[in-house]
């Protein structure tokens, strides 16, 4: 578990989505889109994380689509705050289609293994 991509890029995505957030709220003191992107892009690692410690394929799965909903939550925040001109930087944009791409990947592999349908992009 301590080598997974997932566990360890939705890590280093919600302490770079916490650096951007502190930065939007010191410079431009928004706050209300700030913490829907903060709420959402942590809570992606929290439920891998959590999806590791499942009790069974199905929880696994479930925990995964949590994380999934989150990710495309947290890349519409991201989104907005970029087309809105909060926010000037796309890279926290781009690692959230990374880490989303992971995490279909991963659904579509854990899905396959219990004979569920793959996801789609």
């Amino acid at each position: 578990m301590k080598d997974s991509p997932l566990l360890s890029k939705s890590k280093a995505f919600a302490l770079e989505i916490i650096q951007v957030c502190n930065q939007i709220k010191r410079e431009q003191r928004e706050t209300i889109l700030v913490n829907q992107l903060l709420r959402s892009g942590t809570s992606i690692g929290a439920n891998i994380r959590e999806a590791f410690y499942g009790h069974s394929r199905a929880d696994f799965i479930a925990k995964l689509q949590i994380a999934l909903k989150e990710c495309a939550e947290s890349e519409y925040w991201l989104e907005l705050l970029l087309e809105s001109g909060y926010y000037a930087q796309s890279t926290p944009l781009s690692h959230c289609v990374e880490l989303k791409k992971l995490l279909i990947a991963s659904l579509n592999t854990a899905k396959a293994k219990q004979g569920g349908t793959a996801q789609q992009i």
